[in-house]
């Protein structure tokens, strides 16, 4: 069977409940950028945000700098001035018309952290001057209990309809700031540096849920980790903080020392799937982050009968092959999750900021942003880029 495109669906996902949002009443301001004098000028008729960054022009070009403007702070809005903005492969998969057609100019990113630089007059969970940051939701639903990310009126950070902004479509991270509704934004607590903080809001949540969900970050549970990047290096450090035993399944073996670093109880260097027919039944559960198409069925085995296997790496076209002769006979529940609800993913930060669980990352320059991409892409990255917005 195939699994379902999951980008796909939320796509086609019915349009985002239009509100205009009034800007300039009851906001507490602080000068987030410079503007020239005639920018100053624009600024000032239209009520729009003057905002820049780097953009996808189509799915084949590079990216490249791109001045335009967000909607005006509302009454239930933030205005956050970017300091951080990690690089997920979601970015690529997106931009380049992997998960289907997309509107340009784009921004992505939706690893972001920065300060609050205004609010607007119902917000009373931020004030200007406080850490904050943004994963992968900008609006939608403010009522639900931690599954926003489930809901049919959830507004993704870039790249999805939305008439309130003047481009006409959400713009993500790699930018210099963000507007977001108030209740989307995660309180940064000040013991953890915005750059640490910034990927624990996609790569850390992603993992994190399912790691939760199904009860595998308990002591002595045998959980078993496929694909050590961004993903895979985090869902390593938080499984083993609770006392898991985790089993890291990479196709690199120069990663070795760096995944005994993380925690990792053993290391399993994959070049086939004979290599994984020792583990068939031996885990509890079992984690992957493969952005891409592979043979699953022989990983699936090693879960033992009515463990879990969780996917959340989505590949090009989102269809994962899985031998269904395997699974009848194994009886593993194999499912998919999409990031974390708001609350989960504020506590996975106060978390990470508590027991000092950081991503390994590389600072880059936002002109360094195209040749991050194709690390990412030829699994070099080690194991974040997060891009310095002051660079833009």
């Amino acid at each position: 069977m195939k699994t379902k495109n999951i980008a796909s669906q939320i796509q086609s996902r019915r349009a985002f409940v239009k509100t205009s949002a009034t800007a300039g009443v009851g906001l507490t301001l602080l000068p987030p950028f410079s503007l020239s004098s005639q920018n100053q000028e624009n600024n000032r008729m239209s009520n729009n945000i003057h905002s820049m960054g780097y953009a996808g022009t189509d799915k084949e070009k590079p990216l490249t700098t791109w001045e335009f403007e967000r909607r005006p702070v509302g009454d239930n809005d933030i205005l956050i001035d970017i300091k951080y903005s990690g690089i997920c492969h979601s970015d690529i998969h997106q931009i380049q018309g992997h998960w289907g057609p997309q509107k340009y100019p784009q921004i992505p990113g939706h690893e972001i952290a920065g300060i609050v630089s205004a609010v607007g007059k119902n917000v009373t969970k931020f004030k200007v001057g406080d850490k904050a940051g943004v994963g992968c939701m900008v609006d939608g639903c403010t009522t639900c209990q931690n599954e926003e990310q489930y809901q049919p009126n959830t507004l993704f950070t870039y790249g999805y309809k939305d008439e309130r902004e003047p481009t006409g479509i959400t713009q993500g991270g790699y930018a210099n700031n963000i507007v977001v509704r108030d209740h989307f934004a995660i309180k940064i607590p000040e013991s953890i540096e915005l750059k640490y903080a910034a990927p624990l809001l996609c790569a850390g949540i992603t993992t994190y849920s399912p790691l939760m969900k199904f009860n595998a970050m308990k002591e002595n549970e045998k959980v078993g980790v496929i694909g050590i990047g961004g993903l895979g290096h985090m869902a390593i450090q938080l499984a083993v903080s609770k006392g898991a035993e985790v089993y890291a399944f990479t196709t690199s073996p120069e990663k070795i020392e760096d995944i005994k670093r993380f925690g990792a109880t053993e290391t399993i260097v994959v070049k086939g799937s004979e290599d994984l027919k020792p583990w068939k039944g031996k885990l509890d559960y079992m984690i992957s982050t493969v952005p891409s198409a592979y043979e699953m069925s022989p990983y699936i085995d090693c879960v033992r009968p009515y463990g879990y296997f969780t996917q959340v790496g989505q590949p090009v076209g989102g269809a994962l092959e899985i031998n269904n002769f395997n699974m009848i006979f194994n009886r593993v529940n194999f499912n998919g999750s999409l990031i974390g609800g708001i609350l989960e993913t504020q506590e996975l930060v106060n978390y990470c900021s508590e027991n000092k669980i950081y991503p390994q990352i590389e600072v880059i320059k936002a002109d360094q942003i195209n040749e991050a991409w194709k690390k990412v892409v030829n699994k070099e990255a080690r194991y974040r880029y997060v891009i310095d917005a002051s660079t833009f």
